[in-house]
């Protein structure tokens, strides 16, 4: 009975850290036999899964980053080994510090151990802070940004789990990272600063590739949400009237593809709409403003 109820394995082929040379086995997900039931898409093209009566509480996030259980390296797998020595020497100096911000928000944790929500949550906390040490070959900008919103989904799920925690608190931290990086990330891809095909899986969950179209969503969404909150009205409507370019000149609204389904371009005229409110609410204020 236990077999059947085995949700990951462990890699035969041992994981050397670059960083600390701790060897380990990296965690897989097993797939299928029931133990992932997906659910709806959230606004943010956030795959929610329901709880398995079998295997519980599943979330292939969980297990995307590959993390030293002893040093706390964080990185997609891609990255892990293709690091240059000076980034190694930088990331290996800040050890204390990166175990010290886990202790502060986890306690004691093992990523030796299975992985679960708060293993997840602090693998991509690890990764942003990680990645600001590596170069632009890497594409970590947007590393970063694809970590920051994932974290901010998953320390979401640990501030409903244990209110009493300060982990809301830290998924807004997230949801502001990811809006910063995520605008510098559109500039970076038409400018080529940085590789795209060094992006990978462009998310920004696991289960599908939304391309380049979800990244001008996910700016877009992340600038109503996070950028509408500037306290400068007139810096609010700027910044939205900039989506709605995004929006309308790339998606092209009532235009669908394969690589445009229906799902995302519902979302996009919801979003749309949502905006020219916000712009016409704001555009009034800014009138009102001017007349004092």
């Amino acid at each position: 009975m236990e077999t059947a109820k085995k949700i990951s394995f462990r890699q035969k082929n041992v994981t050397v850290c670059p960083i600390c040379s701790y060897e380990f086995h990296r965690e897989e997900l097993l797939s299928g036999g029931g133990r992932l039931i997906a659910g709806k898409l959230t606004d943010e093209l956030r795959r929610l899964y329901e709880e398995s009566k079998k295997f519980g509480n599943l979330n292939p996030l969980y297990y995307y980053l590959t993390v030293c259980p002893k040093c706390f390296y964080s990185a997609f797998p891609r990255d892990f080994d293709a690091i240059e020595p000076s980034e190694a020497e930088k990331i290996r100096e800040l050890t204390s510090a990166r175990k010290g911000a886990v202790q502060k928000f986890f306690g004691s944790i093992n990523f030796n151990d299975e992985r679960n929500l708060e293993l997840g949550a602090a693998s991509y906390m690890l990764s942003v802070d990680c990645y600001g040490y590596r170069n632009k070959k890497v594409a970590p900008t947007f590393k970063k940004a694809l970590s920051s919103i994932r974290a901010a989904w998953l320390f979401s799920d640990l501030g409903k789990a244990y209110p009493d925690k300060p982990y809301r608190q830290i998924s807004q931290f997230f949801y502001k990272k990811a809006y910063q990086y995520y605008i510098v990330v559109l500039d970076l891809i038409q400018t080529g600063a940085e590789p795209v095909e060094a992006m990978g899986s462009l998310g920004p969950d696991a289960d599908k590739n939304w391309g380049y179209d979800g990244i001008l969503y996910i700016s877009a969404i992340l600038t109503v949400k996070i950028g509408s909150k500037d306290p400068d009205v007139k810096k609010r409507v700027e910044n939205l009237e900039k989506c709605k370019r995004y929006l309308s000149k790339v998606f092209g609204i009532g235009k669908t593809s394969k690589s445009r389904p229906s799902d995302l371009l519902d979302k996009i005229k919801d979003l749309y709409d949502k905006i020219n409110k916000m712009i016409e609410e704001w555009g009034q204020e800014t009138a009102e403003i001017k007349e004092e």
